[in-house]
């Protein structure tokens, strides 16, 4: 505007200034940098227009590192949006969730398990699955299975298996998994008077102990060995959750003491 009434109205720049409120200065500077503008434009043009469509963390990366232009992030940044070479965001689906209670600890064993299941893999790439089974009072792991794919009458034998040496529980949680989200095992739960409650999608924390209990396996057993076969697997599972029942030092349970003396304790 100032440049205009300057060209047009035949004003002085000082009038012009003031008139507009800017300095001087400001009306007579003029850019040097226009031909690193224009080289940055053209470097950016030609990195998000290949078929990998860089954002601008990896434009930005490259110009420094692989072709040297250091130039001041801001600077190219601005370049970048003047461009509309931006990337839309794609936003998040936010789910409407009811307020979250605080999971509570239960008072004594067979109160409520809980039931998560891991993938893995053998040293021939074929995928595994685990359920792991764990009483909440006491953290301690019940039958962790192995094997290709876990069909339900798999699974509730396992589970059965189970309740003849450690008694039925009143509650076993579990997410909204394929595995559990079956007629038939809902239908095996209700016959045995079992209740089985699903944690809101998203929400692991309601769920805090079986999945702090897949941390552990993930460490402790999945980290530590390359399977062979199904039969490896399950073997050196065994003797691990052996060592965390009766080894394993637990914090949260009377000051340190294993999963499995904490229930003798208890009794």
């Amino acid at each position: 505007m100032a440049q205009r009434a300057v060209k047009e109205e035949r004003v002085s720049i000082r009038v012009a200034s003031e008139t507009f409120g800017i300095s001087q200065v400001c009306y007579c500077y003029r850019s040097k940098l226009g031909g690193d503008n224009a080289l940055i434009a053209d470097w950016l043009l030609g990195l998000t227009t290949t078929p990998c469509r860089w954002g601008f963390g990896l434009c930005f990366l490259c110009l420094g590192n692989v072709r040297g232009l250091r130039f001041n992030h801001k600077r190219v940044y601005r370049i970048y949006r003047e461009l509309g070479r931006n990337l839309p965001i794609k936003r998040r689906r936010r789910l409407k969730r009811d307020r979250l209670d605080p999971l509570a600890v239960p008072r004594q064993a067979n109160e409520a398990w809980s039931i998560d299941f891991m993938p893995d893999v053998l040293a021939t790439r074929q995928g595994l699955r685990s359920p792991n089974i764990l009483d909440d009072y006491n953290r301690e792991g019940w039958g962790v299975e192995v094997d290709f794919g876990l069909p339900v009458p798999r699974i509730t034998r396992a589970l059965e298996q189970i309740f003849e040496w450690r008694g039925t529980p009143k509650v076993i949680r579990s997410d909204k998994g394929s595995e559990v989200c079956r007629a038939e095992y809902q239908h095996w739960y209700a016959k045995r008077g079992i209740q089985l409650p699903f944690i809101q999608p998203g929400e692991p924390t309601l769920n805090t102990f079986v999945e702090r209990f897949d941390r552990t396996v993930m460490h402790e057993w999945l980290d530590e060995h390359l399977f062979e076969s199904t039969e490896h697997a399950q073997q050196t599972v065994t003797e691990w959750r052996w060592r965390y029942n009766h080894q394993s030092l637990h914090m949260a349970l009377l000051g340190g003491i294993p999963p499995n003396p904490m229930l003798a304790h208890a009794a």
